[in-house]
C-alpha cells in the first residue's frame, strides 16, 4: 500500500513540476498576436477559397493587417465579399479601402457542337485533367474545351455549370466571386479572371484560345480566330494585340466601345453581360458612272457604179 501510494505521489510531483515548466516556458516565449488580426478574420466571409491569393481567410488577414502597417492595402482584395468587406477591413485597421475594378470568370472559347463537332467519342474517366493528359478530346481543336466538367465541379458558389445543347460551361455573373478555382481547374486555361467595368460586370472578350493559323485553326472550329488584325485596326485604345495568330484585349485598355466586335468576320470577339449589337449597317456601293450615249451610226454610203469601159472601137465611134 505504501508502494502506490509512494508511487502515486511522486508521479503526481513530476506532472506538476512539468506543468510549471510548461507554463513558465508558455510565458517567455509567448508570441503575441495582433488583436486587429481577429478583428479582420471575423469581417472575413470564411470560404477559404483561395481567390485573394493567400492560404485561407486567416492568411489574408495577416497579410491585410501587415499591409496596414507599411501603409497601403493596394492589391489586397477578397473576391467573395467584395468591396463591402474590404471597407469593413479598412475601417478596423484605419485606412481606406481602394476602389477595385469587379471580376468576373470568363470562358475564353465559343467551340460549340454546331462550331466544333466531335470527331471521336471519349470514352474514359470524365475528368478534363485526365482527358487533356491522355488524349485531344473528341474534337479537332487541341485548344478548346473539354467538356468535362472539371470547373463546375471546384466551383463552390454554383455559379458554373455546363450547357447541354452547346457542350460549353457558362458563368453566372451575379453568383460568380472570381476566387478563380475554375481558372486552375481548367487544364487547358481557357477560363480567365477578368477585370469588368460596372455592377452588371460588362467587357468584351476574344472567346478563342487556337494559336494556329487561320486556314488550319478554322478546319479544327469555325469560330476561330484567324488573326486576320481587323480588331487591331480598329481599335483606338491599343487595347487589342494579336500574338501567334490569336487576337487578345487587354480589359485595361478596353473602353467597351465594341467596335472590335462590329470588326470581327468571325464573330469570335462578343460582348459579355451587354445588350445584343445591331448589325452593322451595310454601305451602298457608289453608282458606276453612266456610260456616255453611243453616236449614232453615219449612214452608209451608196456603194460607186463600176465603170464600164469599152473597145478601142466603141471609143472611136
Amino acid at each position: 500500500m505504501n508502494v502506490i501510494l509512494i508511487a502515486v505521489i511522486v508521479l503526481g510531483a513530476i506532472g506538476l513540476i512539468a506543468a510549471l515548466v510548461l507554463y513558465l516556458l508558455s510565458k517567455k516565449f509567448a508570441v503575441k498576436e495582433d488583436p486587429r488580426l481577429g478583428q479582420v478574420q471575423e469581417v472575413l466571409p470564411g470560404a477559404n477559397c483561395g481567390g485573394c491569393g493567400f492560404p485561407g481567410c486567416g492568411g489574408l488577414a495577416a497579410a491585410c493587417v501587415k499591409a496596414a502597417d507599411a501603409g497601403s492595402l493596394e492589391g489586397l482584395n477578397c473576391p467573395v465579399g467584395g468591396q463591402p468587406v474590404m471597407e469593413k477591413v479598412a475601417a478596423i485597421l484605419g485606412m481606406k479601402a481602394e476602389a477595385s475594378a469587379p471580376k468576373l470568370a470568363v470562358v475564353r472559347c465559343n467551340g460549340t457542337c454546331e462550331n466544333r463537332p466531335r470527331l471521336v467519342e471519349y470514352d474514359g474517366v470524365m475528368s478534363c485533367k485526365v482527358a487533356n493528359s491522355t488524349s485531344m478530346g473528341e474534337t479537332a481543336c487541341p485548344y478548346g474545351c473539354l467538356g468535362c466538367g472539371d470547373c463546375v465541379a471546384a466551383c463552390q458558389f454554383d455559379a458554373i455549370k455546363m450547357n447541354p445543347e452547346t457542350g460549353l460551361p457558362e458563368v453566372d455573373s451575379t453568383k460568380c466571386t472570381a476566387c478563380g478555382a475554375c481558372s486552375k481547374a481548367c487544364p487547358r486555361h481557357i477560363i480567365e479572371i477578368r477585370s469588368m467595368k460596372g455592377a452588371k460586370k460588362m467587357g468584351v472578350a476574344v472567346r478563342c484560345m487556337n494559336k494556329d493559323k487561320g486556314a488550319v485553326a478554322m478546319k479544327a472550329c469555325n469560330a476561330a480566330c484567324i488573326g486576320c488584325q481587323k480588331c487591331v485596326k480598329v481599335c483606338a485604345f491599343d487595347a487589342i494585340h494579336v500574338d501567334s495568330f490569336l487576337a487578345y484585349i487587354d480589359p485595361e485598355k478596353c473602353r467597351n466601345c465594341r467596335k472590335c466586335e462590329q470588326e470581327c468576320p468571325k464573330k469570335v470577339i462578343t460582348g459579355i453581360n451587354m445588350p445584343a449589337l445591331k448589325p452593322k449597317p451595310v454601305e451602298p456601293k457608289p453608282a458606276a458612272p453612266a456610260k456616255p450615249a453611243e453616236k449614232p451610226a453615219a449612214p452608209a454610203k451608196p456603194a460607186e457604179k463600176p465603170e464600164l469601159k469599152g473597145t478601142e472601137s466603141s471609143k472611136a465611134e
